[in-house]
């Protein structure tokens, strides 16, 4: 019966899909009756995702997207909804075949703006009157009014560098690159294009007098790969704007992380450096809503992508630096001012979930609102309410009504409760065990939904990418920890040394020391839990993505017989070779400690003596290897040399490989192979 649950479950899904798609003319399908309590990869992917929080003016309503999958269409349908703050029935806005996207109300509350297709669009809170903005012939990426609405700013692609046809004009149909620096491609895509910062007049759904302010500038803002616009802030009196940019290129952009805040002033179209001096990332700024204060975070050392965020506010009058969170030993994300401009308040991560804080501009305190097993993302003040959004390993987003004084929160969109109400989710149980080196872990340990203390099961060891990633109460729609268990799966899933929430000095230790000490922590977390009476501790399997996949490939070679089967993803095989051909060097630089050739280096030297394919001799272990074409952070080569290993050491090996992902996978029906693949292949050697 069990093997016939996906079939089954991609019937009634797509029963409910086909029937939806006849009657709308987008796909918002209706919450199906699931033939099982159990999560398969189709339920998976039937959930709704939300998205795109932002508060009216009044801090009435809330604005936000609803994402479902198609599986039959492989692809993607999004549309705005509007919500009471104090919950109720939602509202939906747009009701189209195309994507909508970056939603933002106008600062008078009177029309919300979103894009679709590259294009800018304007409409009543009630959904009608849409119309295009003019003046955006060619598309943009992002957008956002100016507080007083007399300005616009957008953000677009610019082609700066000729390329071949623009250099042999008699050659239209030449089809390649002349490339003569570093950071040629950048993620999953190739750098042809310069994001810039373009500010419009803006009057009555009307765009006019562009300009582009970094003109002829051949870097980014905001930063690549990820970057939006939350990395661009208006001043409250709409005479100025921040952005953030790393004004470098070629090596130089490939081994740093310096950028800074650059201050934009219409009227004399000059631009200043707020963060001249500081040599890490420095990002993310937010204004005080009376324009006093400049609140941003910040990394102190240049070249390391990791390192403790910071919390910093700059006094706007006397241009002084406040550092905030000096003695404060954790990082900080989402900074949100309250109405008054006395506190902001801000999700930062600490043993291994994501609470809000609060800090009080008039002493200085910094108080801890919420605690909890889940993970905070997004914090909006609403007067003596927060609403907020959370995640769990056993729920996907939802917004949430916070009360700042005891941290109680009340669920308020319930995008997925019909599909929630059906499913039987796996105890998440926190332990805290023995380091090697005699310090104290915590480890997340997921049971099977329906777990039965009598039976033996086998366990995964989840190894966690980054490194520096962690492993809080996230939900994934690869990575998801109720998916695994399941399966009858016991997930084994450790906060070994190198992740936040723990302290700098744990974060730390990993830098340099990849083979080391957070291998240890890896072997003891399976090794405590496969004591348990219902562990099978002949049935372990080891699985992981990024740093993760390099973990597994180096736990394949000094395991000690420990484990059945192996699953890596787009991992870290030879570090030599992954030296040269990741595409961000400030990366490799600082965690394997610089380049292989440095004989005289010696972090660098056992970095590189600590490579994975330095073990292959002692391979054994059936493995799987899962690796994306367009991973440029990792190239898909690590992936093949890995499994050409495994085969001529004649290991039982597969691979699976996926010409248009990168280091994720991100299509409907290849997020359901990959599920499909995961568990045919530990079902295959660990039942």
């Amino acid at each position: 019966m069990k093997s016939l649950l996906p079939l089954l479950c991609t019937c009634l899904f797509l029963m409910s899909s086909c029937e939806t798609s006849e009657q709308r003319e987008n796909f918002r399908p209706d919450t199906p009756k699931l033939v099982s309590d159990v999560m398969s990869p189709e339920v998976l992917w039937s959930f709704g995702r939300l998205g795109n929080v932002a508060l009216s003016p009044d801090k009435t309503s809330i604005l936000h997207t609803i994402t479902y999958y198609n599986i039959e269409e492989n692809r993607s349908y999004r549309d705005l909804y509007l919500q009471d703050i104090s919950g109720g029935d939602r509202q939906i806005l747009t009701n189209t075949a195309e994507n909508e996207y970056s939603a933002v109300w106008r600062p008078d509350g009177e029309r919300i703006a979103f894009m679709k297709s590259g294009k800018l669009f304007e409409m009543n809170p009630d959904g009608t009157a849409i119309k295009e903005v003019s003046g955006l012939d060619g598309g943009i990426d992002g957008y956002a009014y100016a507080p007083d609405m007399k300005h616009m700013v957008f953000i677009r692609e610019v082609k700066i560098e000729p390329d071949v046809q623009d250099m042999h004009p008699d050659l239209p149909k030449a089809d390649a690159r002349i490339i003569d620096d570093l950071m040629y491609r950048h993620w999953d895509t190739w750098v042809d294009t310069y994001t810039h910062v373009f500010i419009a007049k803006y009057e009555k759904g009307k765009l006019s007098d562009i300009r582009d302010i970094m003109p002829g500038e051949t870097w980014e803002s905001p930063m690549k790969p990820f970057g939006g616009m939350e990395q661009i802030a208006w001043a409250p009196d709409g005479e100025s704007l921040i952005y953030t940019c790393r004004k470098k290129k070629g090596v130089d952009y490939t081994l740093s992380t310096n950028s800074d805040l650059y201050e934009y002033n219409l009227a004399s179209g000059k631009t200043r450096n707020l963060t001249e001096g500081m040599m890490g990332y420095d990002l993310n700024p937010v204004f005080s809503p009376d324009g006093k204060w400049l609140a941003w975070e910040s990394m102190e050392r240049d070249g390391y992508e990791s390192d403790k965020n910071r919390f910093f506010l700059m006094n706007m009058q006397s241009n002084e630096k406040i550092y905030v969170t000096e003695n404060f030993d954790q990082g900080v994300h989402a900074l949100a001012w309250s109405d008054d401009s006395e506190s902001i308040f801000f999700v930062s991560d600490w043993h291994a979930t994501d609470e809000i804080y609060k800090y009080s501009l008039s002493d200085g305190s910094i108080d801890k609102i919420t605690e909890g097993i889940h993970n905070y993302a997004q914090v909006f003040p609403v007067g003596e309410r927060l609403i907020a959004t959370r995640r769990s390993m056993s729920k996907p987003d939802e917004i949430y009504s916070v009360d700042p004084q005891t941290g109680e929160a009340t669920e308020i969109s319930m995008v997925n409760k019909g599909m929630l109400d059906q499913l039987t989710m796996g105890k998440v149980e926190a332990r805290w065990i023995n380091t090697t080196d005699n310090k104290q872990m915590k480890v997340w340990v997921i049971y099977p939904p329906h777990f039965d203390p009598n039976k033996k099961y086998p366990a995964l060891l989840y190894c966690q990418g980054g490194p520096q990633g962690t492993v809080s109460q996230f939900w994934s729609y690869r990575w998801n920890f109720q998916m695994m268990a399941a399966n009858d799966y016991i997930i084994v899933a450790p906060n070994r040394r190198g992740l936040p929430g723990f302290g700098q000095e744990w974060l730390e230790q990993i830098s340099g020391d990849y083979g080391g000490q957070n291998m240890l922590d890896y072997l003891v977390a399976i090794d405590s839990v496969a004591i348990e009476p219902f562990v099978d501790e002949t049935r372990l399997g080891a699985v992981g993505a990024s740093y993760g996949g390099f973990s597994v490939f180096w736990l394949a070679g000094n395991h000690e017989k420990r484990f059945k089967s192996f699953i890596a993803h787009d991992g870290m095989f030879n570090f030599e070779s992954q030296y040269l051909e990741t595409e961000e060097m400030w990366f490799v630089n600082w965690d394997l400690g610089g380049p292989f050739w440095d004989n005289n280096n010696a972090v660098a030297q056992k970095s590189y003596a600590t490579s994975p394919h330095k073990f292959v001799q002692n391979w054994d272990t059936p493995i799987l290897v899962i690796h994306g074409e367009k991973d440029y952070r990792i190239a898909v080569t690590q992936g093949m040399q890995a499994f050409n290993a495994a085969k001529l050491m004649g290991v039982p090996a597969q691979f699976l490989y996926f010409p248009n992902e990168n280091h994720w996978v991100l299509s409907p029906q290849n997020g359901i192979l990959w599920q499909r693949t995961f568990f045919e292949w530990l079902d295959r050697w660990l039942k």
